[in-house]
């Protein structure tokens, strides 16, 4: 079985709700960073076997399959596919585990994989409620099967992130601790130039966004601890190997300009 290489990763800052980033179309946060993927490994971008990119919300500037609007609009081969993919807050990580699996396969031999989201112009939930003007309040509703299984009831992640903190007796105490420090430590990671290669200014945006404010007092979850309304552009790109050498020359096979 080929083994998968992830060759390089870059990714826009997160930036905050209005913010600059948030007036960059999807379509152009994903071409920013899948250029900066490509341009800087030297590799032919027709050699791209696929590109997959996770996004919610797909409708506006994210519908239409925003993976491929992303790599057209980097200006790259249209004979190069691509798909979107929807795991609801997981969807870019099975984007990268798809992209993993396409190389191990030994049907695909290099992938961009990533994810992409404009929360100030498509916000969060908006796919939910968007199909209201054709009668449907929810995706669910009408569904006799999925109301036959669990009534009337509101089902989120927010009521799933509520009842797992009440199970292993999590205070919102602890998780805004929690929350805080690792806001703290990206924060020193960037000003120690950690995520220098990694991010990808753009809007002239370098670094994240500010701490988020905390939510009512009636949750234990709050905004610290919860993903934030932002917009932000990320991609990946993997390779395979037959064999298990020196990852120097794995990239060299691939096509890849090594330093």
């Amino acid at each position: 079985m080929p083994n998968a290489f992830i060759v390089d990763a870059v990714r826009t800052p997160v930036g905050k709700r209005k913010g600059p980033i948030g007036a960059v179309h999807p379509a152009d946060l994903g071409a920013h960073v899948i250029k900066a993927l490509i341009e800087r490994n030297h590799f032919d971008p027709a050699s791209v076997d696929d590109v997959v990119l996770g996004c919610i919300d797909t409708i506006g500037p994210q519908a239409g399959d925003v993976a491929r609007t992303c790599w057209l609009a980097a200006g790259y081969p249209d004979s190069v596919p691509g798909v979107t993919v929807d795991r609801q807050c997981g969807s870019s990580q099975q984007a990268i585990h798809f992209a993993a699996q396409g190389v191990m396969s030994g049907t695909q031999d290099v992938v961009i994989a990533g994810g992409v989201q404009n929360m100030t112009m498509i916000p969060i939930g908006a796919a939910f409620t968007v199909a209201e003007q054709f009668g449907f309040r929810n995706p669910f509703a009408t569904s006799e099967g999925f109301r036959a299984r669990y009534g009337e009831q509101f089902i989120s992640q927010f009521n799933s992130a509520e009842m797992i903190a009440h199970k292993w007796l999590l205070s919102r105490e602890q998780m805004e601790a929690y929350a805080l420090e690792s806001h703290e430590r990206a924060l020193a990671a960037i000003a120690e130039g950690r995520f220098e290669r990694e991010i990808v200014p753009i809007a002239g945006v370098r670094v994240i966004g500010p701490l988020p404010k905390p939510l009512g007092s009636d949750t234990t979850y709050c905004a610290g601890v919860m993903a934030t309304s932002n917009a932000r552009g990320a991609a990946l790109a993997f390779i395979a190997a037959l064999k298990q050498p020196d990852r120097r020359t794995v990239w060299k096979e691939a096509g890849f300009e090594v330093a």
